[in-house]
């Protein structure tokens, strides 16, 4: 798999989290997100959406996901 493909296919899982938590408050989606994330996905996958935002991918985010990466990278 590519890596761009394989950065869609994060870009893609990651908003389909965040959507299924979009509708709690904002600050509990994002929590709710990010735990989701870090409890499920390898370390592999979560480098690979951090690299993807850091390349300037943000914008490919949900609102909530990207609050979600922004959370896991603090920790």
């Amino acid at each position: 798999m590519s890596h761009t493909n394989h950065a869609k296919d994060l870009v893609r899982m990651a908003n389909q989290i965040a959507v299924h938590f979009a509708t709690y408050p904002h600050e509990e989606a994002v929590t709710e997100t990010a735990t989701h994330i870090r409890k499920f996905w390898d370390p592999r996958m979560r480098a690979g959406l951090f690299a993807h935002v850091q390349s300037g991918g943000e914008a490919d985010l949900h609102e909530v996901a990207r609050g979600a990466v922004g959370v896991l990278q603090t920790r």
